[in-house]
């Protein structure tokens, strides 16, 4: 074991990394674990310097090396970095991910010879700093973000989204409408390690969508499935024939009814006047009868002699 690897506490302060201690891998598909370091002999170039991912329990146990002899027949080929050593990047791929891949699995910085590429004494194993993977067998849900009801012939917006944590190979989406002019992509970093992709569709409802099922479908690298969907519920958009028609028709009404009254009561006065001058004539011919059955009335008989 070289003194690097034993070193002094103020000595290993200056050998760090950064790497995520727990991370879900989908068996069959892919994991990048992100990772950074530093060491004591300041900025290089990737040249001088070789990364080396291996077990915990045992260094010996390589799962990455750049020269690709010493790598486990278990893993070989299944790995590589995806950053560039010079910028301390030590980020590792696996693909296709395997159920044994738990690890955990730690990262070794070696410092190289300028002239011949040989190792020299500077090298470390950040021990303190691995990985562990946890399996995941069916891939992660999507959920859906939609409006609980769609109005026809409007835009209607359905957010589809799944985390993962290969963003070398990220997740694609399909749905059960809409076309590609419709869909809109975003891809973002949650977490440490931890990625999320959304899949945003956006299309205009018609009657013919009403109680049918919008599916969306993620794909992960490596060919595993997994879907979530919605029933739509269409209502009718009001329209200007909705609003005109009834109002039509209810003021047809009442002008007609404004006329019918009219012509009613001017029927009705006429008649009421009709009514009152016979009335008058009546009461003038009964007046003028009783007036003369009074002044022609009999006479008196005289009294009769005893």
């Amino acid at each position: 074991m070289s003194f690097s690897d034993v070193c002094s506490l103020v000595f290993c302060e200056e050998w760090k990394a950064k790497v995520v201690n727990n991370l879900e891998a989908l068996v069959d598909s892919c994991v990048v674990v992100p990772c950074s370091f530093s060491h004591p002999r300041g900025t290089l170039p990737t040249s001088r310097l070789r990364g080396i991912w291996h077990h915990k329990s045992d260094r010996n146990q390589i799962i990455y090396d750049e020269g690709n002899t010493k790598i486990k027949d278990s893993f070989k080929g299944r790995t590589k970095l995806l950053g560039a050593l010079g910028q301390s990047n030590c980020t590792l791929e696996i693909m296709p991910v395997k159920n044994h891949d738990n690890g955990p699995f730690c990262f070794r910085i070696e410092l190289v010879k300028a002239d011949n590429n040989d190792p020299t004494t500077d090298m470390f194993s950040f021990v303190e700093d691995c990985v562990e993977l946890k399996m995941l067998s069916p891939p992660p849900k999507p959920v859906l973000h939609h409006p609980e009801t769609a109005t026809q012939g409007k835009p209607y917006t359905v957010l589809c989204s799944v985390r993962h944590t290969c963003p070398s190979h990220r997740p694609t989406f399909t749905w059960s409408l809409g076309t590609k002019e419709e869909i809109m992509e975003v891809h973002h970093d949650i977490n440490y390690g931890i990625w999320e992709v959304e899949s945003i569709l956006t299309f205009v409802t018609e009657e013919k969508h009403d109680t049918t099922d919008l599916t969306c479908t993620a794909t992960f690298n490596g060919g595993r499935t997994s879907s979530a969907r919605v029933t739509l519920n269409v209502k009718s958009s009001p329209n200007l024939n909705h609003i005109i028609i009834p109002v039509a028709v209810a003021t047809s009404v009442a002008v007609i009814f404004g006329l019918l009254c009219i012509v009613m009561m001017k029927k009705y006065k006429k008649r009421i006047a009709e009514l009152q001058s016979q009335d008058g004539s009546m009461w003038n011919r009964l007046s003028r009868m009783s007036r003369r059955f009074r002044s022609n009335g009999p006479q008196t008989s005289g009294h009769m002699s005893s």
